[in-house]
Order: structure tokens, then sequence, then C-alpha cells
């Protein structure tokens, strides 16, 4: 895990070695514990490179990185999880190594197979490499986008990629604002654009998506970007039982966990005390019970707040070997590092909780743990969030009533609040609704309904709004089932926020987030299976509540409840300290014509559903202008 850094222009001897520096110091957190720069002898390349030491710890390990005969030359940032299995079959191809790391690894196999190297990668990657020869630049990002990759594309003229956005800022790229985007967080509560997830908060800053590769060619200075994988969902195998996708399952994830484990430095986990991080850390001690050791687990806990999970954070750690490490965030804890975490993430977060996971990698980072498992990306690709049951329950009725029937009053049965039965119905009329009405009317709708929705409160800039206004990016009439609805979550950009959060709180503090949910062999397996293996009898996560049984909890296993690492933001946004913060930055949203002043002088309250936390995003905003 590092940071990367790079500089293409298209003039020889234009690359400025104290301008690269600047970019790769500014991401110094990333890599503490080495650095480097390197310019092309045609001095038009120069790549950067900070170095946290996790896979070969020696200065073979030392980026940017030069291969055959320095024809190759690389600045890489991620874990190649099967770099030992690859380093087997490239030297029965006759290639050498002199180093242990994966980096290496990754230069051979790219000699070896060019972009078709992708395919072949295990892991959570971002990378580019520079080939002497055929003068082109290559680089590209994981398949679900764990690790960042941003760029800035002058056609004919430059190209600047890093890590982080700051880093494109240190080497001149102008820092504007993309309005719309603006008007999306404030409107819609929208952080990224569904439509096209390359779209950053700031003005022609991109980020290279997940599962993409590109090549930049000189002197043509051709910027080509291609796409290499997705996930598939629709090609379901009805054939097999509940007991062989169970046991394939387990199978699938005891080996993700596994390579994630490959490290010459100590690892931990976060444990939280829901379904995702509980099956990690008893994963973990299941296959590690030969050794003997304990490992570090790493705890936000809210002790009077009605959705602190310590109880079930006790459960786990009764079951395990572990060393418990416990922070308790609070209000003060908030208003005194809310702006180093936003410097940090760039651009605005959701919630508190993004502030809470913070204070975990920050406590790992003091108990000298470099790298971290967490479980990202179960939700998205098991069903876990509540919503997924309207999907399920939509595709069901079509296929079967009366296991519909069946098992929407098993559902009705575990959970007492049920809100199912009305959405399942109302979806259904909105669908014949879409096949009655025209195109063209489904539009004005939709523009009729973005204007009332922008209007409503007033509290933003009438010019502000005429100018940038677009409707939402998330498109209307979209369930055609739970595998659909899954793939939507796990390619879009609910998964691709949370990653970004769990990337830059990790890396402000020097740690390295691995995600074992997000192995693309156990994610392409899921969607194969059919929905009934993923919500059933009433239960979200099925597949794996049954698949590891055996090794949690069964209060974890079969726990109703999800919580979702919440802290009580409410109580703290009432701080009087945050109010005073919250109202100086409308005074300048103000200034700027991007709120009315009708914004000044009301008071907004912070449970205000109409205005959906309106006081937060306005935090949000004065922290990223």
């Amino acid at each position: 895990m590092c940071g990367i850094t790079g500089l293409l222009n298209n003039a020889a001897g234009t690359v400025n070695s104290h301008v690269l520096r600047q970019m790769t110091d500014i991401i110094a957190h990333r890599g503490p514990d080495g650095e480097g720069q390197w310019v092309a002898p045609n001095g038009q390349v120069g790549l950067g490179h900070r170095r946290l030491s996790i896979i070969d710890l020696t200065e073979g390990g030392h980026q940017p990185m030069h291969y055959a005969d320095n024809r190759y030359t690389i600045t890489f940032n991620g874990e190649i999880y099967n770099y030992i299995e690859l380093r087997t079959k490239l030297k029965g191809k006759g290639y050498s190594f002199r180093s242990t790391s994966d980096t290496e690894v990754l230069l051979a196999l790219y000699d070896a197979e060019r972009e078709n190297c992708l395919a072949s990668l295990d892991g959570m990657f971002a990378f580019a490499i520079w080939d002497e020869v055929e003068q082109t630049l290559f680089f590209a990002r994981d398949r679900f986008g764990e690790k960042p990759f941003h760029y800035y594309y002058e056609p004919g003229k430059r190209f600047v990629f890093g890590s982080e956005m700051k880093s494109l800022w240190a080497a001149g790229v102008p820092k504007a604002i993309n309005n719309r985007m603006l008007y999306r967080y404030l409107v819609y509560n929208e952080i990224m654009d569904e439509t096209d997830l390359s779209v950053t908060f700031f003005e022609n800053i991109k980020r290279l998506e997940p599962g993409h590769y590109g090549f930049l060619h000189l002197p043509s200075f051709k910027l080509d970007i291609k796409q290499y994988w997705s996930v598939e969902a629709g090609h379901e195998d009805g054939e097999i039982t509940l007991k062989q996708a169970t046991d394939k399952f387990r199978e699938l994830f005891f080996n993700s966990v596994s390579l994630r484990l490959r490290s010459d430095v100590e690892i931990g986990s976060s444990l939280s005390g829901g379904l995702d991080s509980s099956a990690i850390v008893c994963a973990i001690n299941h296959l590690t019970s030969n050794e003997g050791r304990a490992m570090h687990t790493f705890s936000a806990r809210f002790p009077g707040f009605k959705k602190d999970e310590g109880v079930h954070i006790d459960k786990v750690l009764a079951r395990t070997r572990t060393i418990p490490h416990f922070i308790f965030p609070d209000e003060r804890s908030l208003l005194a590092r809310i702006k180093e975490v936003a410097w940090h993430q760039e651009e605005p977060f959701a919630s508190a909780s993004i502030n809470a996971q913070n204070e975990v990698m920050k406590c790992a980072s003091n108990e000298k743990i470099k790298v971290l498992l967490d479980g990202q990306g179960a939700d998205e690709i098991l069903a876990g969030y509540h919503f997924y049951f309207k999907s399920f329950f939509n595709e069901l009725k079509y296929q079967n009533k009366d296991v519909f029937k069946t098992q929407l009053s098993r559902y009705q049965e575990l959970h007492a609040s049920n809100t199912i039965n009305s959405v399942v119905y109302n979806d259904s009329l909105k669908e014949r609704f879409k096949e009655l009405v025209p195109a063209t009317v489904l539009k004005r709708l939709r523009d009729m309904n973005n204007r009332w929705h922008s209007s409503r409160g007033g509290f933003i800039d009438k010019d502000f709004m005429g100018v940038n206004m677009v409707g939402s990016s998330k498109s209307w009439f979209t369930d055609r089932g739970l595998n659909f609805s899954l793939k939507t979550s796990t390619t879009g950009s609910g998964l691709q926020e949370l990653l970004r959060y769990a990337d830059r709180n990790s890396m402000q503090h020097s740690v390295e987030v691995r995600l074992p949910f997000l192995s693309h062999h156990l994610v392409e397996y899921i969607f194969t299976l059919p929905s009934n293996f993923k919500i059933y009898d009433g239960w979200s996560k099925y597949l794996m509540r049954k698949s590891l049984e055996d090794i949690l909890p069964a209060d974890i296993a079969w726990r109703k409840d999800k919580i979702g690492y919440e802290p009580p933001q409410q109580s703290w946004m009432e701080l009087s300290e945050t109010k005073e913060m919250i109202r100086e930055i409308k005074e300048t949203l103000v200034k700027d014509r991007i709120l009315s002043t009708k914004a000044l002088n009301a008071e907004i309250p912070t449970h205000s559903v109409l205005n959906s936390d309106l006081n937060w995003k306005i935090l949000q905003i004065g922290m990223v202008l």
C-alpha cells in the first residue's frame, strides 16, 4: 500500500523534478517508509512514489522500480495477493527475480502478457508502467476500485495523475469546484454521478473507473481508456443446491481471507459487532487456530447511545483469540478533527461515521498495526441492506405467487416493522406506469419533480440553481430483480463512496485496509446463485449465515437487526461550536451566491427530513471549498 504520482508532458525535457517531489511529498502519509522520484531520459515522463512497506521490507521493494534493463518503470499502490503463485508461473517461463516483492512480479507479468496481465491479478491496485521502448504509459485500477487513481488530461499537452487529487493540485492543476456536482449534493444528497463514475467534485479532474485501464502514447499523446472487467448478473445456476452453494462460498471466503493474511508485518481487523466484520474475525480465528497467536481487533464504542454495539462485540471477543482495542469518539473529537479528515477525504462524506472510522484507523496506527481487514462490500454482494427485500419480493411475485406469499409471510414474522408489502405493490404500479407513458412525458415529469425538489425550502440561491440545475443521476424504474439490484450496488456509487472513505481514512494514518468480501472469485460466484440463496425466510445474507454459522456466535450469525456503524450524529451536531462553524460556512456560501439569504437567517433543524440534514451538507461543503 503506497501513494503514486506521475507527470507526462508532450515536450522534451519539461518535467520539473521539483514539482514531481512536491506531488509526492504532499501524500507522504500514504507511505512514510520510503520515497522516490524518477524522470525518463527524454525528460517528458516523471513517476513518484511513497512507500508503506508491507511485502518485502528491504530496499528490494523500493519504487519507482525498474525492470528488463530499465525498459519498464513502475509506480504501484496496492497488493497482489496471489503474487507467490504468479511468481512460480513466471519462473516456469524463464523469468528471474531480484526481490521478493509483488511489484516485481507485476512488472514481469506485464512484460509477458501486456494488458492481459490484469485478468491474472487477485488484488487491489492502482499503478502506472512506463515502457521506454514503446514510449507508452500503461495504467490500471482494480476491479472494484479499492485503490484510487485520479488524473488530469490536457489533450496534446499534459497528463497528471496521483492517488489523491492534492498531488494534482501540487502540480498546478487548477482547483475548481464542479458546481453541478455541488448542486446534486445539496439537492439529492449525491456525492457521485451515478451515470459517470469518472466525474469528481472538481472540474477537469477525473477518476479512473474501477475495472478499467488506459494507455497514453508518445508522441501522439493519445489517451485510450478501456474496461477490462465487470460483474455479470443474470447467468444463474438453477441446478445448484443450497448445500453446494454454502460449501463453495465457505471455500472461496476462507481462501480470500487466507490470501489477505499474506504480509511481512502484523495484521489486525476492524470489529464493529456486525455480521461482516465478525465473520472476518471468526474466519481468521478459525484459519490460524494452529498458530496459537492472538489477533488485534479495533472497535468504536458509543456508550449510552442506543445503537452502541458493545454487547455484540463482546460476544465475538469471547469466541476468539483476540487483543481488543476500543476507541470512544464523541462530539469533541468530531469537532477537533473534522477539518483534518475532510482534507484527506477531498470530497464530501456522508456522515459522522466516517470520523469514527478514522479514529479506529488512528488507534490501529498507534498500536503499530499496518494492515487491517475490514468488511466493506458484503452488503452489496450478499443483499445486506433492508431495501434489497423490495427487489427480492418484486422478483418472486412474478416467478411464483405461492412462494411469494410464503416468503412474505415469513419476512413479516421475523421483522416486526414491515413496510415491504406496500413498497412491492407500489413498485408494481410504477412498472406498469412506465410501460404506458411515453418517454418524453416521463422526462417532463422527471424535470418537474427536479424543479420542485430543488426549490423546496428555498435555501439554494436562485441564480446558482438556474445555471447548475440538473436532475438526479439515479435512474427511475430500475428494479429488475435482486441480482440486478446487487450489481447496481456493487458497481455503482454507493460502494465507491465506502471504498474512498476507507482508503483515505486508513492511509491518513499509514494503515492498509484489505477487504476479503471483494475477492473477484467470490463475487463472480455469488452472482451465479439464485436470489433465494441470498434472501430466504426473511433473512438477508442467508448464504453467508448458513456457511459460517459454526464459527460465529449464534447471536451474531442469526442477528436480525442491522445498525451500520452509526454514531450519535444528531446530538453531535447540536454542539454550540459546531453550530457556530456551520453559521460561518453559511455566510461564505451566501457571499459566494450558492445559498440564499434565507439559509443564513433560518434555523435548519439537524433532524430535518425535508432538507436531508442540510446542516451536515453545509458543513461538508465548507470543508471542501
